[in-house]
């Protein structure tokens, strides 16, 4: 990703948690989408889960509010929210992000 400028989100909005300043000394998760790469900024990273031992629970069967979020998968010590990044974005948030990031492409050309 070295020399590509990539989108910033903070997500405690989205997670009801109080706004707060970004920092150079936060954390930053780089994702991929079939859209791009996206940058999350998070708190702290809690690990890694390559291949849970225990199969993700379908959100639909769990409650409402949960579109945004894919699947769940119940660890000993809580809950991990798997996170659809593909929807992630409403249709004008991801129509914004296109001409934010259209506009730099032009300036940096």
């Amino acid at each position: 990703m070295e020399g590509h400028v990539l989108p910033v989100f903070n997500l405690r909005r989205r997670f009801q948690l109080p706004e707060r300043t970004i920092d150079p000394a936060d954390h930053f998760l780089i994702a991929r989408t079939t859209r791009g790469a996206v940058v999350l900024v998070i708190d702290s990273p809690q690990g890694l889960l390559d291949s849970p031992a225990t199969p993700m629970i379908d959100t639909q069967s769990v409650g409402p509010n949960l579109e945004l979020t894919s699947g769940l998968i119940q660890l000993e010590d809580g809950l991990v929210l798997i996170q659809d990044l593909e929807h992630f974005l409403s249709q004008d948030e991801a129509r914004t992000l296109d001409e934010a990031m259209s506009a730099q492409a032009s300036n940096a050309g």
